[in-house]
């Protein structure tokens, strides 16, 4: 062999023991999930439920006759009959039929108390916990949150195999975590992934903030437990994001901490209580940062105080932009829900917040979060008509709108004409409150706002539509 070819050749050798030695690096950097899911599984139970549904039966005098019919025939059109509606004779009798759902769960204590999503056991006349050992027993039933998802279910025992609870709290993203649980009646199954982020806000859920991990979860594993590599419970398996109707990527787990702070209240007092401060806010973008004189969008932008609510009565107003609550920044409006609320009634919460420019601190006493929000209507009247350069017509409130909608001032559309307004998407009812951070009394003062806005830079202006308030922004070209 020439001396050019063996060097080649020792040089492909060489490459070949390298890439051996990545690759056995890499496998043995790879967790494994053995002992955690050994250790962890018998704990996690498989949940399922019966509910009563109204019989369905066939409309008097539609009957079909099957006497007569062969022995085969018969019996295939009984089975296809809705349950209820088999003629007399067949045997079967009324009977009422039942609706079933799985899902998952896990033993958080040795007698038997067991945690789950509200969603897997809501309506339930009968709920059915399967231990490991293939063992079923009847659950009963010791409270809900919806607002969190989650129930806590007792079944009857003693010496039970039971989770190890973690520190959601620690969690960091990019850490391995591993979820056991009953995909499509799949009893432990077990899937991996990581966390792909923490505190996530998801519509209609303000009072969670969501682990966001892309663990393979499923119909079935609702309810079921997410382990960290400690084998330690950090958060319950409750959503996911589809388009298709299976996994895709995006899996939701609630936090531990959160789940066992509204399980210690379902046990303790069969409800839960959460602070609450009595506004709607929205989220600061770029354009109002802007607006508001802010250096980036952070912060919970205040759209609606609620009267004699605790806000209003610790001197929030409209406009104002929370910054922090007891010294932890609001980096998302929705972070603000999930501090507030894990405060408890007549609790203090010191909130920075910028107003007209500057930064101010105020003390508000947080109250209790009412079982329904309140809401607020508005109605379309007016008198007095005012044109503008937005490209809008407006009329005074009345004293009657006024009271209705809680409102001290403001401005009613009446007709929305080609210009800004259509463009941003105001219609006829909306009502203005505020132009340019600017409270409004009448429709005089609107048009005076209006012609002194400026150009090329952006302004905010609050909106009441059927009854929730928003700051929306825009801007005049030259």
């Amino acid at each position: 062999m020439s001396i050019p070819r063996l060097k080649s050749y020792l040089s492909w050798v060489a490459a070949v023991l390298m890439l051996g030695q990545v690759l056995t690096a890499q496998a043995e950097a790879l967790p494994d999930f053995t002992s955690l899911v050994e250790q962890a599984s018998p704990a996690v139970v498989n949940i399922s439920t019966r509910q009563k549904l109204p019989d369905r039966s066939v409309a008097q005098g539609q009957m079909p006759d099957l006497e007569g019919l062969p022995p085969m025939l018969r019996e295939f059109l009984e089975r296809s009959m809705p349950p209820g509606s088999r003629p007399p004779g067949s045997g079967k009798g009324d009977r009422q039929r039942e609706a079933q759902s799985l899902g998952s769960g896990f033993i958080i204590s040795a007698d038997g108390f067991i945690l789950t999503n509200n969603h897997v056991i809501d309506g339930a006349d009968e709920i059915l916990v399967r231990l490991s050992d293939r063992s079923e027993m009847k659950a009963k039933l010791i409270g809900t949150d919806p607002r969190t998802d989650v129930a806590v279910l007792k079944i009857d025992g003693k010496d039970l195999p039971t989770v190890k609870l973690g520190n959601s709290d620690k969690l960091k993203v990019g850490e391995w975590v591993l979820a056991i649980g009953s995909p499509f009646g799949f009893d432990h199954s077990v899937t991996k992934g990581i966390v792909s982020a923490k505190g996530r806000s998801l519509p209609n859920d303000t009072y969670v903030p969501f682990i966001q991990t892309d663990v393979a979860i499923n119909p079935g594993n609702s309810g079921g437990p997410l382990f960290n590599m400690a084998g330690e419970v950090v958060g319950i398996n409750s959503q996911i994001f589809t388009r298709s109707g299976g996994f895709m990527g995006l899996s939701f787990a609630i936090p531990i901490d959160v789940a066992m702070d509204v399980a210690n209240q379902l046990k303790a007092n069969g409800k839960v209580n959460r602070g609450w401060l009595g506004v709607v806010i929205q989220e600061v973008n770029k354009d109002l940062a802007e607006s508001f004189g802010l250096d980036k969008p952070a912060g919970a932008l205040v759209a609606q105080v609620l009267e004699d609510g605790p806000a209003a009565k610790g001197g929030l107003q409209v406009g104002d932009v929370i910054l922090s609550a007891n010294g932890t920044p609001i980096v998302m409006s929705a972070d603000l829900p999930h501090l507030i609320g894990n405060l408890k009634d007549g609790s203090k919460a010191e909130l920075e917040v910028i107003r007209d420019g500057k930064r101010q601190k105020l003390t508000v006493t947080v109250g209790a979060l009412p079982a329904e929000g309140e809401e607020m209507g508005a109605t379309d009247s007016g008198v007095e008509r005012s044109s503008n350069r937005l490209g809008v017509s407006v009329t005074d409130l009345t004293a009657e709108q006024m009271k209705s909608m809680d409102l001290k001032g403001g401005v009613v559309i009446k007709e929305v004409q080609d210009g800004p307004a259509s463009l941003i998407g105001l219609q006829a009812g909306d009502v203005i409150t505020h132009l340019n951070n600017q409270a409004l009394t009448s429709a005089k003062q609107f048009t005076e706002v209006a012609k002194g806005l400026p150009k090329n830079r952006s302004v905010s202006m609050r909106v009441l539509r059927q009854g929730r308030a928003t700051f929306i922004t825009f801007k005049l070209a030259e």
